[in-house]
């Protein structure tokens, strides 16, 4: 038993181990790059006219495509590098709103 737990087999009830600085790294990445992100899009949401909810509207499809390319790179195996699915898909999401608003409404 020793052998297979070394080998990385483990037992199939075991409760998958996260590194705390390993976890907070991987969280402060997806913060880093949605605040980039919105910015960037607020800039484009500026130049490009969107006003009101199309603004907004924007804004949610291009953190959708953010999420959805977390995953791709996650290789769909979010519990990797997540303690949950939230992480990956709503992390940052509002943090993120005000610099979008920010740069999206400077003139």
């Amino acid at each position: 038993m020793a052998a297979a737990a070394a080998a990385g087999g483990g037992f199939a009830g075991d409760v998958p181990i996260f590194h705390a600085e390993n976890l907070v790294s991987n969280i402060k990445s997806i913060n880093y790059s949605r605040t980039f992100l919105s910015i960037i899009s607020g800039v484009v949401a500026g130049i490009w006219g969107f006003t009101g909810l199309m603004g907004f509207v924007f804004y949610f499809l291009v953190m959708m495509v953010a999420s959805l390319g977390l995953l791709v790179k996650a290789k769909f195996s979010v519990h990797t590098y997540f303690n949950s699915w939230n992480r990956i898909i709503i992390e940052g999401v509002l943090g993120g709103l005000m610099s979008f608003v920010l740069f999206w409404s400077y003139p």
